[in-house]
């Protein structure tokens, strides 16, 4: 993994740990004012920040895969864990509630993106390939 990368998956994964902190606990930031004028604005919200960390973290990995009942992105499956672990955490805050929509929202985010991933990673390696 390139250091410019690493940089970038470290940098998006602390801004997401921002946001999910400034949500758990009440405080409003600027994203927070911009999401909430966009119509369905925290879904999509969702969407994007966990799809876009899949996508990072999956080419970071060069889409390593693990094979648990069929062969998946290992960047993929660790985003989707936290996901779930994040979300169900919020039942135990007194500031925020499940959200079976931002789970939904999280989760097609996720798969988006790495077909997206998928088809970039492919494209990329085949004009690799033809370079040599």
């Amino acid at each position: 993994m390139s250091k410019s990368l690493q940089g970038i998956v470290i940098a998006f994964f602390f801004f997401i740990l921002w946001i999910i902190y400034s949500a758990d606990t009440g405080k409003s930031n600027v994203f927070f004012d911009i999401v909430s004028i966009i119509p369905n604005g925290d879904k999509l919200g969702h969407f994007f920040l966990f799809g876009i960390l899949a996508l990072l973290i999956n080419f970071a990995l060069r889409f390593k895969s693990i094979t648990i009942w069929q062969k998946l992105p290992l960047g993929t499956v660790l985003v989707s864990v936290f996901v779930i672990l994040e979300e169900l955490s919020q039942g135990f805050l007194p500031n925020c509630t499940i959200d079976i929509a931002d789970l939904i929202a999280d989760g097609l985010g996720v798969f988006i993106f790495t077909l997206i991933g998928y088809l970039l990673f492919e494209n990329k390696e085949l004009d690799l390939k033809k370079a040599n």
